[in-house]
C-alpha cells in the first residue's frame, strides 16, 4: 500500500494535522510526518518531494498556515496528488492561507480542503488510493455508512424530543 506524507510548515500546526494523522491511522494506511518550510527550508521540502514517489508515497498532504505556500512549494517538485490545508494563524483567519493554496497557476494543481479542514484532507487522500485498492474503497463505504446512520439517529432523537 502506498503511504501518505504530511508535510507541516511548522511544529505549531501540529494539532490541525492531528486530524489527519488519526484518520489515517483509523483504516491502516501507513504514513509518515515532517516539518518542512517552504521558506526556510526549500532545499529540504524539494528534495523530500521529488523523492517522494521512489519512496512509496502515493500522495502528499501539506499544511501551512498565514500566507506561506507550502502546497505549492511541494506541488512544483512532483506530479503526486497534493492536498493542502490551509491552517487558521495569524490575523486572518486562514483566509490568506486558503487563498495561496488554492490558487494555482494552471499545470501546478492542488486539492485545497477548508481551513482546518485536515481530516478531510486525509479522506480525500485515501479516496484517491482507493482507485486502485477494493479493500481501502470497502474500508471508505463503511465509513460513508456508519457516518449516514448515526446522523439519522440523532434525527430520529431529535424528532422524538422536539416534535410533539
Amino acid at each position: 500500500m502506498k503511504k501518505i506524507a504530511i508535510i507541516m510548515g511548522s511544529d505549531s500546526d501540529l494539532p490541525i494535522v492531528q486530524k489527519a494523522i488519526n484518520v489515517l491511522a483509523e483504516f491502516g494506511v501507513p504514513y509518515e510526518v515532517h516539518v518542512f518550510s517552504a521558506h526556510r527550508t526549500p532545499v529540504e521540502a524539494a528534495e523530500f518531494t521529488k523523492s517522494a514517489r521512489k519512496n512509496g508515497f502515493g500522495a502528499i498532504i501539506a499544511a501551512a498556515g498565514m500566507a506561506a505556500h507550502l502546497a505549492g512549494a511541494i506541488a512544483a517538485n512532483t506530479t503526486l496528488p497534493v492536498v493542502g490545508i490551509p491552517v487558521a494563524s495569524g490575523t486572518l483567519g486562514g483566509i490568506d492561507a486558503l487563498l495561496s493554496t488554492v490558487q494555482m497557476p494552471t499545470g501546478i494543481p492542488i486539492a485545497t480542503v477548508a481551513v482546518n479542514g485536515a481530516a478531510n484532507a486525509a479522506l480525500l487522500c485515501l479516496q484517491m488510493l482507493a482507485v486502485n485498492d477494493s479493500g481501502l474503497a470497502e474500508a471508505l463505504d463503511k465509513k460513508r455508512a456508519a457516518d449516514k446512520a448515526k446522523v439519522l439517529e440523532k434525527d430520529a432523537m431529535l424528532e422524538t424530543q422536539l416534535n410533539k
